[in-house]
């Protein structure tokens, strides 16, 4: 006897309230005060490096080094300081999505050269990109849709959400809160 708006509400509710209920038991960064970790892969240079970052309230001067060494513009080799708080973004959506596996890291660091190059022949690279100060990050999380990981993302409201479908990648900034 349901009509189609009770038989959709049912539906929403079967396949988003188990997600979001198994959210909540997860920590939060404010609860991951004793260590934080990521497991990442650059797919332009296949490198892979799973450390711990932080540990009993510090960032992990070394271990940050070799973040850094990774999100570094392939192009050039340049590297630079990546911003701590990208880092915790992508912590925090680890745990909310509960991933094992590695995340992909497509673009990190880009030097001024490089992105002035993108932006030559690409639509949506920024002039005064984020990237080029270490604070954003182009990456996709295997198992999860690129859509659920803007959503996520989004609603983090951490810094700015870039949608690329076409391409299969989420864009993540600390920049303002916006998206697009």
């Amino acid at each position: 006897m349901g009509s189609p708006i009770n038989v959709n509400k049912r539906q929403f509710l079967l396949r988003h309230v188990p997600v979001a209920l198994s959210l909540t038991a997860l920590p939060s960064l404010a609860t991951a005060k004793s260590g934080r970790s990521l497991y990442l892969h650059n797919l332009h240079t296949q490198e892979r490096l799973e450390c711990w970052y932080y540990s009993n309230g510090k960032y992990l001067p070394q271990a940050l080094d070799r973040i850094n060494h990774l999100f570094r513009d392939h192009r050039t080799e340049q590297a630079h300081q990546i911003d701590e708080n990208l880092l915790d973004t992508l912590f925090q959506l680890r745990l909310q999505f509960g991933i094992e596996q590695p995340i992909e890291i497509i673009s990190g660091y880009r030097s001024a050269k490089t992105n002035e190059m993108l932006r030559r022949h690409s639509n949506g690279v920024a002039r005064k990109s984020y990237h080029m100060v270490g604070r954003a990050v182009d990456c996709r999380f295997p198992g999860v849709p690129t859509s659920v990981l803007r959503d996520e993302a989004i609603a983090a409201a951490r810094g700015g959400v870039g949608y690329y479908r076409r391409s299969d990648f989420v864009h993540l900034d600390t920049g303002p809160v916006r998206n697009w």
